[in-house]
């Protein structure tokens, strides 16, 4: 690697954020690769998959650690425990560095950072572990399935605990996903570009683009070095959104003239989806006038729009979220997006606006929750989120949906959302909410599975008013 930049330090630096003063993973990485993106593609590329790499096999990494370290991993000093965290991905991982060196440089780090007295046990401890990697032995999987399953994929007990009720070959698998490189998964706007224009600027970037084949308008990029950099992106030809979140403005399906409400909506990758599709409603963009799910949204994914889009708008999407921040970051994508028929407002879900009590046609709750279906893209979540806070989160949830409702007009949809894996948060609200609300009839539920590094876990149920 040919930079003056110490790229371990800065991997120490995100490590250190995320595991000792508790910052979001994916906001301290996404902040240190903007602020050195002046660096290689390879740089890059080694600083991220370290950094995410090390937090997704964290648990994996203590266990190892701890069969050849005499200072167990929790005893540690947190810069020694990073380095050698950090350093044992490495040596497992990443093939194409020499054990020696990553021993050597996790060396000098120690020493760089004012641990000279703990060179040797650095040393030591890394020098044992690259010798007998291919001996290590995990928990019996008869005896100890919890916890075998706990160390081979990195998952906490409890989160294993939560999960009981699945299948163990389907926790398994779900346990795989995670820990699966995910492409970036984009949904075309189709207000300024079609499916094909799209793909071939893309390529002409010489980004690596797939569609995918069950959701009409998603493509999966790979193969690009900064996001923000594409023009494409910069002009608001694509959003950047996980097909597992898309179903929820397909299962909405608007029609011409409804009024949408998505009462936590920030960063408003739904509510701008379902401003399209709701544009596309009210122009039959490629329909016939059709408003059924997929026809819709294959229809509108092939139709670029022509002229000024207000002409034809009577519907309306308004997008709330709680502080002034998260509406600034909607409105940016709104801008970014080019449309029209959304608003951005500042609300709180949890207390009732009295002013537009029967008034929406599609209420969509995509809540606050723990986050388990995401793992892949974040996996501080697991380390981060207890069962006490699951138990809160559920809490809250009610609450919102209790206040939410009432917003429903009559024949009106709610559709409840949220991006985990955990029954207390999704079908069991379901239940409360249909036996503490019966003028309101399930019309879907489902789990969304992770997808073997294609889709986020993610549950939705449409429910409507009678």
């Amino acid at each position: 690697m040919t930079t003056d930049v110490n790229l371990r330090e800065l991997v120490l630096e995100v490590l250190l954020a995320v595991t000792r003063d508790h910052a979001y993973s994916h906001l301290v990485i996404r902040e240190m690769l903007e602020k050195y993106q002046y660096l290689g593609k390879q740089e890059r590329s080694f600083l991220k998959r370290v950094c995410e790499g090390t937090l997704e096999q964290m648990i994996w990494i203590d266990y190892v650690i701890n069969q050849f370290s005499s200072v167990k991993v929790n005893k540690m000093k947190p810069q020694i425990r990073c380095i050698l965290r950090s350093s044992v991905y490495e040596l497992q991982f990443m093939d194409a560095i020499p054990a020696s060196a990553t021993c050597n440089e996790a060396v000098k780090l120690a020493q760089k950072r004012g641990f000279r007295n703990l060179k040797g046990f650095v040393n030591g401890v890394l020098r044992s572990v690259s010798r007998n990697l291919d001996k290590i032995s995990l928990p019996d999987r008869e005896q100890e399935p919890v916890r075998y399953l706990s160390v081979k994929y990195s998952m906490p007990e409890w989160i294993l605990q939560l999960w009981q009720t699945y299948p163990l070959e389907q926790v398994e698998e779900i346990l795989q996903s995670f820990l699966m490189e995910a492409p970036t998964t984009v949904r075309i706007n189709p207000l300024k570009t079609t499916k094909e224009e799209l793909r071939q600027e893309l390529m002409a970037e010489h980004i690596t683009v797939r569609e995918d084949e069950e959701v009409p308008g998603a493509f999966f990029l790979e193969g690009y070095d900064f996001l923000q950099k594409i023009p494409s992106f910069q002009e608001g030809k694509f959003y950047v959104q996980d097909t597992s979140s898309m179903q929820v403005a397909i299962c909405a399906c608007p029609k011409p003239g409804d009024y949408i409400l998505d009462v936590c909506a920030a960063p408003g990758g739904k509510s701008i989806h379902l401003a399209e599709l709701l544009w596309a409603a009210e122009n039959g963009a490629a329909t016939g006038g059709e408003t059924d799910n997929q026809a819709a949204v294959q229809g509108v994914m092939n139709c670029k729009a022509e002229g000024n889009q207000d002409t034809a708008i009577r519907g309306m999407v308004e997008a709330r979220d709680l502080t002034e921040q998260k509406v600034s970051l909607i409105e940016e994508n709104i801008d970014r997006c080019g449309l029209s028929n959304i608003c951005a407002v500042q609300a709180d879900a949890r207390i009732l606006d009295e002013s537009k009590a029967g008034k929406a046609d599609i209420v969509i709750a995509d809540l606050p929750c723990s986050g388990l279906g995401v793992l892949s893209r974040k996996a501080d979540i697991k380390y981060r989120v207890t069962l006490e806070e699951c138990h809160k989160l559920r809490d809250l949830q009610r609450q919102i949906l209790h206040t939410v409702q009432q917003y429903v007009k009559p024949q009106g949809i709610l559709i409840y959302s949220t991006c985990t894996i955990n029954p207390m948060e999704n079908e069991e609200n379901v239940s409360w909410f249909l036996q503490e609300h019966d003028n309101f009839r399930l019309e879907l539920q489902k789990q969304i599975w992770p997808g073997k590094g294609k889709n986020d876990g993610f549950f939705l149920a449409k429910m409507r008013k009678g």
